[in-house]
């Protein structure tokens, strides 16, 4: 797993992001002061955006790429500390053994 936080975002970079979101926008994307990006695993990813959703009050959105790795990305919109207790978050419980691993 891959992950990094932009604080204050560009406007531009705001842009590249929102056109790339993988479903039609069912959230609005407000008062975002940062944004984490996190790739990986398919199966990663969506463990990834359940956590940070449930983690702090921030969107998580899917974005749209072509990785010959197969690898998915997705971003984290929100206030700064929201996003990196999210990015935390993250890290931590993907660092515990998975179902069926050591148990």
């Amino acid at each position: 797993m891959e992950y990094r936080i932009i604080k204050s975002p560009s406007k531009g970079t705001l842009d590249i992001l929102l056109r790339r979101r993988g479903s039609v926008a069912n959230s609005a994307i407000e008062n975002c002061d940062a944004v984490g990006l996190v790739q990986g695993r398919l199966i990663d990813m969506v463990y990834a955006a359940d956590i940070a959703e449930k983690a702090a009050g921030v969107v998580v959105e899917d974005i749209k790429g072509h990785c010959p790795q197969n690898l998915i990305m997705i971003a984290i919109f929100g206030d700064t500390a929201s996003v990196e207790a999210a990015i935390n978050d993250i890290q931590l419980k993907l660092k515990k053994p998975k179902m069926g691993e050591g148990l």
